[in-house]
């Protein structure tokens, strides 16, 4: 870059560029919001048939369209943004050392040199000339240089030649900057259809990588959000923050930001549906690929030609069976999203997404704000959940996606006027055997600081929306409740109690208690149900299967809670649509306890 392009250029005029892809990127997350939850959900109160589900179907595409554009409009805005945070340094670093040299009564030539007039001591009758110098950036020229100014007998010399160094550098750092971003916004262009691909979400995910780490000076200067901070601390971080520093961080860190407890349930949830639509794209791209090359699936073994299953096509069919897993975990996500008013059912909230975070994937996903609602229900699943078979029915009940959506159908019925919310929360790795894994304490006694410090999020985000911490139940089901169960304990010793204002379990194999106040939990606020059932689950002759301490289980009438009836057909069954065990759960979750119908 030269000179005059440097000193006239106005940085300005990229920072206007960026506000009009950022609002080009808001504009786009709108018309997605408007067509996920507002006329997708008129279409389907209103129509049926054939033609209005391809309506529809046609409505979920063009709101992928706007969600890809909401990302790279987002990443271009930060792109622009940081390419003119870059030139800014540089220019004002040219302008201040121009403001001097003009100050010292040196001139600044079209191509940057400098212009001193003569000066200094006569010698043999003559005042030393003027002279005109270039600058170095060099550090060997520029020791030569400092030597030079040193003897110089004209004291304009010394000041012309610092003056020409810090143009000269000035205008290095211009070039730099423009030669770093002048590519990578070249790169930031989509092909040109119409369909957004699985390659389309990949080189998206691309792009943020390579502003991101051409973005340093512009991400630094924006706070960086607290370093092993609690989810008040991260709360008090996004809070103090500028729209934009909010959109830079989700365009350049939305896995972070998804991940932050105590951040709005909004902000996660934009930022996850962005690793979402990411991800897939990558493991699309990767099981296509796979495909492509399968490997024999037999192979001779022995003298006698007898075949076996080859080990390249046993790992190539593991690989393959695990990317189809996950891909289905995130097909199960985006129909909860697409079915955003079927059945009156409210806005979906993506707040936690990793496909294969503690082995078995983490899915934390929302049915309605819980930032704003009257009563939160945060249902933390048992042995056997993984990311692939969450939104899975087993035989005839319902998936664990499902059983928020219908807890969240029934606690409606009992408030009226009410909002709420209901949270499937995996986001640690469950057992996935029930004898050889669900009788060991460890993934409880792992995944009960996640589950502590999400409540804890959750309290918070509510505060900082509402003022208030609303009405908070956190209920597990057969190994979830001794997740709940850890979490309680780890509080009670930290003497600060489970912040939730009800502790529901359903199936459960034991808490790691005798009592509910061992936990810290009020007896009058836990509740239990269970069945003859599933004696043989949890029960060896009328005690826990070996979950370590006592051998309590919480349907047991010396524990200490709320026992209601149960008329659940099955272990996952508590959660059928009608049922006396959905009721009850309602009951609870909306405060409504005069409508529980005790055992």
């Amino acid at each position: 870059m030269d000179y005059s392009t440097l000193k006239n250029l106005k940085t300005s005029d990229f920072e206007k560029a960026a506000d009009g892809y950022r609002a080009v990127s808001d504009m786009a997350s709108a018309a997605k919001d408007a067509l996920e939850q507002r006329i997708s959900v008129k279409m389907r109160t209103s129509l049926s048939g054939s033609a209005a589900d391809a309506a529809l179907k046609q409505l979920r595409e063009l709101a992928k369209d706007f969600h890809y554009t909401q990302v790279e409009c987002g990443v271009l805005s930060t792109a622009l943004n940081a390419l003119a945070s870059d030139l800014r340094a540089a220019k004002s670093k040219l302008d201040a050392a121009v403001a001097d040299a003009e100050g010292d009564k040196l001139t600044v030539e079209k191509n940057g040199s400098v212009t001193y007039p003569e000066g200094g001591d006569k010698y043999q009758g003559k005042t030393p000339p003027g002279g005109t110098v270039n600058g170095v950036t060099d550090q060997t020229a520029k020791a030569l240089h400092r030597q030079a100014a040193h003897i110089h007998p004209n004291p304009y010399f010394a000041r012309a030649l610092a003056c020409a160094d810090r143009i000269t550098a000035a205008l290095e750092e211009a070039t730099e900057a423009d030669e770093k971003w002048a590519p990578k916004l070249r790169k930031l262009k989509a092909d040109d259809d119409l369909t957004v691909s699985a390659a389309d979400w990949v080189d998206a995910k691309k792009d943020t990588g390579g502003v991101r780490e051409g973005a340093e000076r512009y991400l630094d200067a924006i706070k960086a959000p607290p370093k092993h901070g609690d989810p008040e601390d991260n709360a008090e971080w996004w809070k103090h923050l500028s729209a934009d520093e909010r959109d830079a961080y989700i365009s350049m860190h939305p896995a972070s930001i998804g991940a932050l407890n105590g951040l709005p349930a909004d902000a996660r949830d934009e930022a996850n549906r962005t690793v979402l639509a990411e991800t897939r794209g990558q493991y699309e791209m990767r099981l296509a690929a796979l495909n492509k090359s399968e490997p024999p699936e037999f192979e001779e073994a022995g003298a006698r030609g007898d075949m076996k299953y080859s080990q390249k096509w046993l790992d190539w069919h593991h690989k393959k069976e695990h990317l189809e897993g996950k891909l289905k975990g995130m097909q199960a996500i985006q129909d909860r999203f697409d079915r955003t008013g079927h059945d009156g059912l409210p806005e979906a909230y993506l707040l936690g997404f990793a496909p294969d975070g503690e082995g078995n994937g983490r899915v934390i996903l929302a049915n309605g704000n819980p930032d704003t609602s009257h009563h939160t229900a945060i249902y933390v699943p048992g042995t056997k959940t993984d990311i692939s078979t969450i939104g899975e029915d087993d035989g005839d009940t319902p998936s664990d996606l499902k059983r928020s959506e219908y807890l969240w159908g029934e606690s409606g019925k009992l408030a009226p006027g009410e909002k709420v919310s209901t949270i499937t929360w995996l986001d640690y790795d469950a057992p996935d055997n029930i004898y050889r894994d669900a009788t060991q304490d460890k993934f409880a006694e792992k995944g009960a600081p996640r589950l502590h410090e999400f409540l804890e999020g959750n309290r918070t985000a509510h505060q900082y929306a509402t003022g208030s911490h609303g009405h908070t139940t956190v209920m597990g089901h057969s190994y979830g409740s001794t997740l709940i169960g850890d979490t309680a304990k780890t509080a009670s010793w930290n003497e600060t109690p489970i912040p939730a204002d009800e502790v529901m379990v359903a199936g459960s194999p034991g808490m790691q208690a005798a009592h509910a106040a061992d936990l810290g939990i009020d007896p009058k606020h836990m509740w239990a149900m269970g069945g003859d059932w599933d004696d043989w689950l949890v029960r060896v002759g009328g005690k826990n299967v070996g979950l370590g301490g006592d051998r309590t289980v919480p349907t047991d009438t010396e524990f200490g809670g709320n026992i209601m009836k149960s008329d659940a057909g099955g272990h996952g069954a508590f959660w059928d649509k009608g049922s006396v065990s959905l009721k009850n759960q309602a009951a609870v979750v909306t405060g409504k306890y005069h409508m529980v119908d005790y055992d």
